[in-house]
């Protein structure tokens, strides 16, 4: 009789010795670790967030893609203040190989491009074993749309792999109930049509169907006017957008260019000002951390509820 085993550890018999072996699913691979790794890397502030909110900092030889774009909070740069930065943006296959690291959590578009030097693939002659971020397996594989439950996915996943599964469990619950009660208590209407502004004037680029924000914006109790663009994060036409005329503009605040910067540059174009939200001044910032899959996105449900619904 054939078992699969996925998100479950195995237990095999080799010479009398029992090993204990936690297998896990990360987009269409199958992920099995013999023990918790101990030197561990991680891609973008969001990724890095998560590893940190389970404890796991001691596991970790340092973390990269995050000055090169990114900003760190003060909350974040405490937590980080004890790991290198091994690489301002994405790192290469030379970078991880040379810390000496045994695990690599990225994600596609999030430190790993396909077809790129550094993937699973290519990582895996080094033993450095790859987990996926959730959202990104949309780049590779056919998966639905962008889901709270995402983001619940890789903590647990994350706790089955690090051996530290209760911690994990406890803190996804803890999400759930926070969502659920502030959900319950959360008066709407007809759902808020909303844009989100990541970044680019001549051609804006934004989250479609498979992307975080597209589950954010529901929870708050909107719609994605962009949730007939099939894809994670890419580039759409501002005469899209204007067409879709959303009510609400989310700005992710992130790079060189600020969020008051990208609000002025709408404000301030002819060729928008019919849209609802500008007519309206109706903008909301998120932080990059916020708008991408994390710990953080409890709270960026909050903020949009608070702007869609002023409460």
């Amino acid at each position: 009789m054939k078992q699969i085993l996925s998100f479950v550890a195995a237990v095999s018999i080799i010479g009398g010795t029992a090993l204990a072996q936690t297998t896990v699913e990360s987009c269409n691979r199958i992920v099995s670790f013999d023990a918790p790794p101990k030197r561990a890397i991680s891609n973008d502030v969001n990724l890095t967030e998560m590893m940190l909110v389970l404890g796991l900092a001691e596991r970790m030889v340092g973390y990269t893609g995050i000055s090169g774009w990114k900003t760190l909070d003060e909350e974040m740069r405490a937590n980080v203040k004890q790991l290198p930065e091994l690489s301002s943006k994405y790192p290469t296959k030379e970078v991880i190989v040379g810390a000496n690291a045994d695990f690599f959590f990225a994600g596609w578009n999030y430190g790993m491009k396909v077809g790129g030097e550094v993937t699973p693939e290519t990582l895996e002659p080094f033993g450095v074993k790859v987990y996926e971020l959730t959202e990104s397996c949309t780049h590779i594989m056919k998966k639905g749309k962008a889901s709270i439950d995402d983001m619940y996915a890789d903590l647990l996943n994350l706790g089955s792999i690090f051996n530290v599964e209760d911690r994990a469990k406890n803190l996804v619950n803890d999400y759930k109930a926070e969502l659920k009660s502030f959900k319950s208590n959360l008066e709407t209407g007809e759902p808020v049509r909303a844009f989100v502004y990541d970044s680019g004037e001549d051609t804006p680029f934004t989250a479609g169907l498979y992307a975080m924000p597209t589950a954010l914006i529901e929870a708050a109790g909107g719609v994605n006017v962009m949730n007939g663009f099939e894809k994670s994060w890419g580039t759409v036409t501002w005469e899209e957008v204007v067409a879709q005329n959303p009510e609400v503009i989310i700005i992710v605040n992130y790079g060189s260019v600020t969020a008051e910067q990208k609000r002025a540059f709408m404000m301030s174009n002819p060729a928008f000002a019919n849209i609802e939200a500008v007519k309206n001044d109706r903008f909301v910032t998120l932080e990059y951390v916020e708008a991408t899959p994390g710990p953080r996105n409890i709270k960026a449900i909050k903020t949009l509820a608070k702007a869609f619904w002023g409460k």
